[in-house]
């Protein structure tokens, strides 16, 4: 009997033990996986100048800038690819959807618009087009995070209800993550925009990562 009382006495301090390691391993693992839990995710930009960087040195860019945001909040091993092209359109947005799949992308930010805007574009064609990139990334599982644009002012009030109010209308009806306006704090501000008045500098896209952060990291918790 007095072996066992001895025995059960050690097991007791074993699981003690046992407890406080398995408590220790568990808080470890939480906080790696709390900052891991993206590694290895790619997150397409697919814009025009204003994603790919016009008037920026390379480091500039939203897409770079945006990668370094993420990876100073701990998202360590995520990659943001710049799909932009400068003049695009949604209309080549929508063109090029198929061979970006190949890139194999987690999700998607789709800043496209604003040229459809400055051309005068119709709003219904720009909607559709908006429509049917967001159907090619929704049937392959791409969660996509659509940022609005506005149109000029010059065109008239009829048009920019029109034009500025297919965003949201997008996004709820198919539920995507909605970012109102991608130049949010920066159109119209001359100390955050290049000599055109439009694209932004250095500083500005700056602002605009801090303002789109927080959307994109809730885009990041879509992927499956």
């Amino acid at each position: 009997m007095k072996t066992v009382s001895v025995l059960t006495q050690g097991y007791g301090i074993k699981s003690r033990y046992y407890n406080h390691f398995l408590a220790l391993f568990l808080a470890v693992f939480c906080i790696f996986f709390a900052q891991n839990a993206f590694a290895g995710m790619r997150i397409l930009a697919l814009g025009d100048s204003l994603t790919a960087g016009y008037g920026l040195l390379e480091n500039e860019s939203f897409p770079v800038k945006l990668e370094n945001a993420l990876k100073k909040r701990g998202h360590k091993d995520i990659s943001v690819i710049n799909a932009g092209v400068s003049g695009d359109t949604t209309a080549g947005g929508l063109s090029r959807v198929g061979w970006l799949m190949a890139e194999n992308p987690d999700a998607v930010i789709v800043t496209l618009g604003g040229n459809d805007g400055l051309r005068g574009l119709s709003p219904k064609q720009t909607r559709e087009n908006l429509k049917q990139i967001i159907l090619r990334f929704k049937k392959a599982k791409v969660p996509v995070l659509l940022a609005g644009m506005m149109a000029p002012p010059n065109l008239g009030r009829d048009y920019s209800e029109k034009f500025n109010g297919l965003y949201g209308d997008l996004a709820q009806t198919y539920r995507t993550l909605y970012y109102p306006f991608f130049l949010k704090d920066v159109a119209g501000k001359s100390v955050l925009n290049q000599s055109d008045g439009i694209h932004p500098n250095a500083e500005g896209v700056d602002k605009i990562v801090t303002n789109i952060l927080p959307y994109t990291e809730k885009l990041l918790t879509r992927v499956k």
